[in-house]
């Protein structure tokens, strides 16, 4: 049974956003697994690509970070090395610069760390479900799935309750840059060279960056050092400090990726348990805990892809790659992948092992914050399933169209509670 593979000829276009409007175009990644693994699209909107579908050879790619390089961009968009500069993160260097950058913060991204937020998780939880349960009928995007990665966002950050529906607003106009739904600055639908050397090329960078250095000054009127950005902001061995720039794209980075990718990956584990029935009885039961939340997040695959530039020329599938081409990882497609799981259009909560790709396994940009999506999404569903008895669509969900992140933006359903 397929339970959320739309409807494509096998030939989508894949540089264009709408191919996922109905959500990603999956006839088309398993023709390519199968018949063309590492397959060139040409684009309209810039330099052509090289797509990766098969979950071994995007693991294996993923290793050799000195063969393909994140440090010219990870999103399809070309990018002038002026425009790289202004809006890179850590996430568009490769070592060993990423890893001195990526020391100072992972402490905070821990396991450990992360555990010992588990009863305030809890109870953000409770009240949200208690408050949005009752209603019956509701949009479990805006009022469950957002609510909160939202609100664990503000205490990561140390930004207070009221400041948060503005914040993830302007991360969604970041990240979501391509659906008029979250930007007036729709990123392939009007020129936006102003805002070239913003974060993303959105406007939103900018209005981010404000608010990250007056929320600073004010933990620094009150004598606080403590949390993550802080961390970030601390010298390093060798003194250094991380320039404005890279801080405020940095911000903007946690802004919206510490939102998002959980907030879509909970939608799309409610979104499971309407086409799927029993896997609420499963979760209820408590046999899934250790095992439910890297399915539904390799059932959701937040992040489609990212985005590699060839070193040097090389070989494989007998096509040869040239220094400079982009070459994408297509982490949805490897997620889909039948030599690599069982029945992968079916979620299995039990489902072990499970080598997933949605955190960007095998390479040294494994998600920072991974620990804290699985805590958040396995709380999220036990929580959930402890309430109700059954939960049923109640309208046509809606995906973002973006190529790039890979979420359900609406989801009306109906809940019967115990």
């Amino acid at each position: 049974m397929t339970v959320w593979a739309p409807t494509d000829d096998g030939h989508a276009d894949l540089s264009s956003h709408d191919s996922f409007v109905s959500g990603p175009p999956l006839n088309t990644f398993a023709r390519l697994r199968r018949e063309d693994p590492l397959s060139w699209s040409d684009w309209s909107g810039g330099k052509g690509f090289w797509s990766v579908t098969r979950h071994a050879d995007i693991l294996e790619l993923n290793r050799q970070h000195e063969l393909l390089s994140s440090a010219r961009g990870i999103r399809m968009e070309d990018q002038t090395y002026e425009e790289y500069l202004a809006r890179r993160t850590f996430q568009e260097t490769d070592p060993p610069e990423h890893m001195q950058t990526r020391v100072k913060v992972a402490r905070a991204f821990s396991k450990n760390v992360v555990a010992e937020f588990e009863d305030q998780i809890r109870a953000l939880c409770v009240e949200i479900l208690d408050q949005t349960l009752a209603k019956g009928t509701f949009d479990a995007t805006k009022d469950i799935a957002r609510e909160l990665p939202m609100r664990m966002l503000g205490r990561i950050i140390g930004t207070p309750d009221e400041d948060l529906p503005w914040l993830v607003e302007k991360g969604d106009a970041l990240i979501a840059n391509t659906d008029p739904d979250f930007t007036k600055h729709v990123l392939d639908r009007m020129t936006t060279d102003e805002f070239r050397m913003m974060p993303f090329n959105s406007p939103a960078g900018a209005e981010l960056f404000v608010y990250a250095k007056d929320l600073m000054q004010r933990k620094a009127d009150r004598g606080d050092t403590s949390g993550v950005l802080n961390m970030i902001l601390a010298p390093g061995p060798d003194g250094t400090v991380m320039p404005e720039n890279e801080f405020r794209n940095f911000f903007c980075l946690l802004v919206a990726a510490g939102n998002d990718t959980t907030r879509y990956s909970i939608a799309a584990g409610i979104q499971a348990l309407c086409n799927q029935p029993e896997l609420l009885a499963q979760i209820q039961s408590g046999a899934v805990d250790d095992t439910m939340a890297d399915e539904i997040i390799r059932w959701a695959t937040p992040a489609l892809y990212f985005r590699r530039t060839a070193t040097r020329d090389f070989d494989m599938h007998g096509r040869t790659v040239r220094e400079g081409d982009k070459v994408l990882y297509w982490f949805i497609s490897g997620n889909r992948d039948e030599t690599a799981f069982d029945n992968p259009l079916w979620v299995d909560l039990g489902r072990t092992p499970n080598k997933h790709l949605s955190f960007g396994q095998g390479g040294p940009h494994l998600c920072l914050g991974m620990w804290l999506a699985r805590l958040e999404v396995r709380v999220l569903f036990q929580e959930l399933a402890k309430r109700i008895r059954s939960i049923e669509p109640a309208g046509e969900h809606r995906f973002l169209r973006s190529n790039f992140v890979g979420g359900i933006k609406s989801l009306p359903v109906t809940v019967t509670l115990k």
